[in-house]
């Protein structure tokens, strides 16, 4: 495991979450920490994760497939470029969905699935996640 950036505590700030949100003075974080809390976390080859071995190695000991479920609304915006979007019915069989530019999909609780690219090999997507704490209002997450 190695990771690529440093791990920094962040501040209690409401501004643009774009923006870094270091504590002043930074504080950083060893990877031991994260650990400790169950994050695993690597730097691999982006230009060759088909044929990564490090990325094979780690599908392999921890038993990684392509196809998952949530246990919450997972929703998903194309907002570049094309994918497939396959779901599993009642029977057990893939349903595709080719997924363009400005296309929305709300994935339900528990309903298996993945996604792969189509031959245009982009894709530039918005991921949202429904959050709802107790008698609090739904409040989704956009990545």
């Amino acid at each position: 495991m190695n990771r690529h950036l440093p791990l920094i505590t962040l501040d209690d700030s409401d501004e643009d979450q774009t923006l870094p949100h270091h504590k002043a003075p930074k504080e950083f974080v060893s990877l031991d920490q994260l650990v400790e809390l169950g994050v695993l976390s690597w730097k691999l080859d982006a230009d060759n994760h088909g044929n990564d071995p490090e990325l094979k190695k780690i599908h392999e000991e921890h038993g990684y497939t392509y196809m998952h479920f949530h246990t919450d609304e997972e929703i998903l915006f194309c907002a570049a470029g094309s994918r497939y979007c396959d779901v599993k019915d009642h029977n057990d069989a893939w349903i595709r969905e080719w997924v363009k530019k400005g296309g929305m999909i709300i994935l339900p609780v528990r309903i298996y699935h993945h996604f792969t690219l189509d031959e245009s090999n982009y894709i530039k997507v918005l991921i949202a996640y429904l959050q709802v704490f107790y008698g609090e209002t739904a409040t989704f997450f956009w990545f």
